[in-house]
C-alpha cells in the first residue's frame, strides 16, 4: 500500500472538531477513515457505575492512547482495526468494536491528541480548530444532554470542575504542536476548502 496521508483534528469541546472531520470524511468518502480519541477511553469493569461518574474524562490518563497508537501503525500498514466502542450512558466501554479500514487518508479527532507527542509525531499534517469557550460550553450542552442522555446539571457540575480546567492545562497549551488553527472550525469554509485541496493533492482528484 502506498503511503498513507495522516491528518490530526484537535479542539476544545464543541469546537466543531467533528463537523471539520465529517465533512473531509464526506467529500472523500472512500479515500477516507477516521478514528476517534473519545473510542479509547479506558474500560472501568472493576468500578461500578456511582465512581466511574466520578473520574476525569478529560484529562490525557484517561484515554487508552497506547492502543490508538498501535491501530494508527496497523492502518498505516494496510490492515483494519477493530476500534473499541465506548459508552457515555454508563461511562464504559461496551462489549462492541467497529471495524475501521486502512485507506489513503486517515483522520485522527480529539481534544487532547496533541498533547501526546508520540501520537503527534505520527501525524503529517496537524489541524487545531479553535472557537470561543462560550460557544463551545453550549454546544457541549447541547450535545451530553440529547445525543447522550445526560442531565443538564451534571453537564455543567462537570464542564466547572474538569472540562475547562483540564482545557486551560492541557488543551489550549497544545495548540502550538498544531501546523494550521482553524477558527470556527466547519464553519469556516474558506479554511475547510484548503484542507480538502491539499487532501485533493495527495489522492489525485
Amino acid at each position: 500500500m502506498s503511503k498513507i496521508l495522516t491528518i490530526g483534528v484537535a479542539g476544545g469541546t464543541g469546537s466543531g472538531k467533528t463537523t471539520l472531520t465529517r465533512s473531509i470524511s464526506a467529500a472523500f468518502p472512500e479515500a477516507v477513515s477516521v478514528i476517534h480519541h473519545d473510542s479509547y477511553y479506558k474500560a472501568h469493569d472493576d468500578m461500578p457505575y456511582s465512581e466511574r461518574c466520578k473520574l476525569n474524562y478529560d484529562h490525557p490518563d484517561a484515554f487508552d492512547t497506547e492502543l490508538l497508537l498501535e491501530h494508527l501503525r496497523q492502518l498505516k500498514e494496510g490492515r483494519a482495526v477493530a476500534v473499541p466502542v465506548y459508552d457515555y450512558a454508563v461511562h464504559n466501554r461496551s462489549a462492541e468494536t467497529v471495524t475501521v479500514l486502512p485507506a489513503r487518508v486517515i483522520v485522527v479527532e480529539g481534544i487532547l491528541i496533541f498533547w501526546e507527542k508520540a501520537l503527534c509525531d505520527q501525524l503529517d499534517i496537524k489541524i487545531y480548530v479553535d472557537t470561543d469557550a462560550d460557544v463551545r460550553i453550549l454546544r457541549r450542552l447541547v450535545r451530553d444532554v440529547k445525543e447522550r442522555g445526560r442531565s443538564l446539571d451534571s453537564v455543567v457540575g462537570q464542564y466547572l470542575t474538569t472540562v475547562k480546567p483540564m482545557h486551560e492545562e492541557f488543551v489550549e497549551p497544545s495548540k502550538r504542536r498544531a501546523d494550521i488553527i482553524i477558527p470556527e472550525g466547519g464553519q469556516n469554509t474558506v479554511a475547510l476548502e484548503m484542507v480538502m485541496e491539499r487532501i485533493r493533492g495527495y489522492i489525485g482528484r
